[in-house]
């Protein structure tokens, strides 16, 4: 399977005892989207279209990396780089 990367690097602190994540790809942030995401909000949902519409050639990547960012805040994550 071919991963689509989606630029630069988003890096989040994922857990309270300081776990960080850093999501490279469209693959691994729907991933995590779909198992591993702590609350099912707005934010999640959209970022999960987002992602599938980059996925298929619909949207750009960059809108979908967005939407996946604004959601990680969302779920309480901090980041820990600001691209």
């Amino acid at each position: 399977m071919i991963e689509i990367s989606w630029g630069q690097l988003l890096s989040f602190v994922v857990s309270p005892d300081g776990e960080t994540k850093t999501f490279t790809t469209l693959e691994t942030a729907a991933y995590w989207l779909e198992r591993k995401w702590p609350v099912d909000d707005v934010q999640r949902r959209q970022a999960a279209r987002m992602l599938d519409a980059a996925a298929h050639c619909i949207t750009p990547v960059g809108s979908a990396r967005k939407a996946f960012s604004a959601a990680a805040r969302s779920a309480g994550f901090k980041p820990l780089n600001q691209h």
